[in-house]
């Protein structure tokens, strides 16, 4: 018998994939012996290999009108479509957004059978099982809905993310340095992929220097591009800190989180890492919602909005006060270590 194809387009980034692990896992467990490909961005290509039990190929998204993560061109969209309607899917799903442009791409897949989202209040295209793109529940829960569609078992929430004895090499190699153990540090991630969506250095700095006097040192974290955020944050903090920004691949990142106590960052992919390899983070979100992106497990996590965007972060007191409510969660009597749960 031939072994069925399955493609799943999701050409975003990080934390977006991240949430969709519980998707490919229920797809999964409904189709166990289909070879399942991921379109995606070029980096998710590491995820195949991380992912095996849930994805058996890559190919790279070539880019379409309308999705801005990669520009479209022409040409190479063509000659991505022509490969794939010469061996075409038994089923092409569309798990990347609401549809309004991706749905084009999907149908040109020439796949034998389609399913995804498409907007509500628009007709769903042949085929399906569609589902009107939903606007009022987690991501998590908005993908795990299709693969119910799918006749999947939809009930596993879980984030996951497969380490390796590699990461954990790399990882003493960072730390050794400092002499730091798993369990005594915290991260403090200041970066994200938009500006707009930073929360100030001078802020971080304060709440890194607040978890510091609870007893946890601190590593700084972010990309090779967030080398000068994470610098300032450094230059602000009364206590000494570890910055490894631009020092750590992936692998090896999430090999740092699941040893820290806990997290602080933006709301950004690292943030889902951190909740895959099980440990506590405080989210800052400016630019993103928190109904969307933010945790499904409130007793492990907390997602915070500043209060010029009408959330509740900064400390009640005297005006300009740098601390913040992570700080609170943290210095204020919360335990940030994880449990065994």
């Amino acid at each position: 018998m031939t072994r069925r194809e399955i493609v799943v387009v999701r050409a975003l980034a990080l934390g977006d994939l991240l949430c969709a692990v519980p998707f490919l896992r229920a797809l999964r467990g409904r189709f166990p012996d289909a070879r399942v490909t991921l379109v995606g961005l070029p980096w998710a290509a590491a995820l195949v290999d991380r992912f095996s039990d849930y994805l058996d190929a890559f190919v790279p998204f070539p880019g379409w009108p309308g999705i801005p993560e990669t520009p479209p061109d022409a040409r190479r969209a063509e000659r991505f479509l022509r490969a794939s309607r010469r061996h075409p899917a038994d089923l092409a799903i569309q798990a990347h957004g609401s549809g309004r442009h991706i749905n084009s791409f999907v149908a040109a897949l020439g796949a034998r059978g389609a399913a995804g989202f498409h907007p509500p209040g628009q007709p769903a295209p042949d085929g399906g099982p569609w589902l009107p793109y939903p606007t009022d529940r987690p991501e998590i829960r908005r993908l795990l809905a299709l693969a119910a569609a799918l006749g999947a078992d939809a009930g596993d929430e879980r984030l996951e993310w497969p380490l390796r004895e590699d990461d954990d090499e790399a990882v003493a190699a960072a730390l050794a340095p400092d002499r730091l153990q798993p369990g005594d540090f915290a991260v403090v991630h200041p970066g994200a992929s938009r500006l707009v969506g930073r929360w100030p250095a001078a802020r971080f700095a304060a709440v890194a220097d607040a978890i510091s006097r609870r007893g946890l040192r601190i590593v700084l974290t972010g990309s090779l591009g967030e080398t000068a955020t994470t610098a300032e944050v450094a230059a602000r903090m009364s206590a000494p800190a570890l910055d490894l920004a631009g020092r750590t691949s992936l692998g090896p990142l999430a090999a740092v989180l699941a040893g820290a106590r806990l997290l602080v960052s933006n709301d950004t992919g690292v943030a889902h890492l951190a909740e895959a390899v099980g440990t506590p983070t405080v989210r800052i979100f400016r630019a993103s919602d928190p109904r969307r992106w933010g945790p499904l497990r409130e007793d492990r996590h907390r997602a915070l909005v500043p209060p010029d965007l009408g959330g509740r972060c900064v400390e009640a007191g005297r005006p300009g006060h740098p601390d913040c409510a992570a700080a609170r969660c943290v210095a204020g009597g919360a335990d940030p270590a994880p449990s065994s749960s």
